[in-house]
């Protein structure tokens, strides 16, 4: 497997998807290489030292990776695929469309090469238009080349049989069932209760629609705190901007990037999830904040709104008033919250599932 930065690791969903596709594999008696980046925005805190060889069972393979935004991505997927071309593997999965540019390489010689597309990565708003055109690129070699194109949405699914006449093999992510925990490091440093406050959590990019989420909370009336957990990608640019944007609301925390117990005592404790999202593949945040029990609010994209369905409540794309009108409205009936919370865990664990997810891609594998 390449593409994906390292694991284990959150600092992306494919990060994951790459790690638990892995190690269950891995118990099902299969042998799994991963090509990480080598030292690379590297955040291994609470994992151990940085390249490492081998977890739960997954072979990894630090390859050579250069800095800068847009090169790590691009040399780490060329060289890996250099690796995957020449090694013993029977089949090379590439994940995200950039480093599908070089999925050629192994095809050349006549490697099986799958592609997850995790979202139409050359529609995020970070890239310049040479980035762009490059991610591309990327997916019009997959549309070319890979054996098998794996898309986690219906959307997506409709998008490469209309654009491309290409098709594709539908396969969601998966999640585990987690237990609630108790707020005890998220109040020691933050500050934190349980019930106290929103959450949004997820990279600090504008697509995931942040500016929507702190305008309208600005003007709801509640004492409730909103807490923005995460960390930014490539740039400090749009962090900053958010952070003076909210500046003015003494309710409003951010976090920075969080994992481990601090992570999973904010999503037990939260009140409201809330993902205002313009652009999604599909959010295994949301997936993560309803196996905890999480009452959410989502943007009413089909990327969210198919995960949800009518277990969660959505606001119009990119509508500040509609996403204030619900906010409000939740803040002001706890018990429409406590309905949601009650129902979260079973319907999002029941309906995708880790073990399902892992048999149909070795299914594809094996065609």
């Amino acid at each position: 497997m390449l593409g994906h930065k390292r694991i284990p690791s959150r600092e992306g969903g494919v990060e994951i998807v790459v790690k638990e596709l892995g190690t269950r594999m891995v118990r099902l008696g299969h042998q799994v290489t991963c090509f990480d980046r080598r030292d690379h925005h590297v955040n291994r805190k609470g994992y151990g030292r940085c390249n490492l060889h081998e977890y739960k069972g997954v072979r990894i393979r630090p390859v050579p990776t250069v800095s800068g935004k847009g090169l790590a991505a691009v040399s780490s997927s060329f060289f890996a695929s250099i690796f995957a071309a020449f090694g013993r593997f029977d089949v090379v999965h590439f994940h995200a469309e950039g480093p599908c540019a070089m999925l050629w390489i192994p095809r050349l010689l006549g490697k099986r090469c799958i592609a997850t597309v995790h979202g139409l990565d050359w529609k995020r708003q970070k890239w310049g238009s040479f980035a762009r055109n490059y991610i591309r690129f990327g997916e019009k070699i997959a549309v070319k080349y890979a054996d098998e194109i794996i898309v986690l949405s219906r959307g997506a699914k409709e998008y490469f049989l209309r654009e491309y006449g290409r098709e594709t093999v539908l396969i969601p992510n998966g999640v585990n069932r987690h237990r609630k925990l108790e707020a005890e490091q998220i109040d020691r440093l933050f500050g934190l209760k349980k019930d106290e406050y929103i959450l949004f959590l997820g990279r600090i990019v504008p697509e995931k629609g942040l500016r929507y989420l702190i305008e309208a909370f600005s003007t709801v009336h509640t004492e409730k705190k909103l807490v923005i957990a995460g960390g930014s990608s490539d740039s400090q640019a749009f962090m900053k901007e958010m952070q003076r944007l909210a500046g003015g609301d003494s309710r409003i925390r951010f976090t920075g990037f969080v994992q481990g117990r601090v992570l999973a005592e904010l999503f037990s404790n939260a009140y409201v999830y809330c993902l205002p999202s313009d652009l999604e593949g599909m959010p295994l945040s949301l997936l993560e904040a309803m196996s905890y029990g999480c009452c959410c609010l989502t943007s009413d994209i089909p990327e969210c709104a198919d995960v949800v369905e009518d277990r969660a409540l959505t606001f119009k794309k990119g509508s500040v008033d509609d996403l204030r009108e619900k906010l409000q409205f939740l803040c002001d009936h706890p018990d429409v919250v406590e309905q949601y919370k009650s129902e979260a865990a079973d319907y999002i664990c029941g309906r995708f599932d880790w073990d399902t997810t892992v048999e149909k891609t070795l299914e594809i594998y094996r065609r």
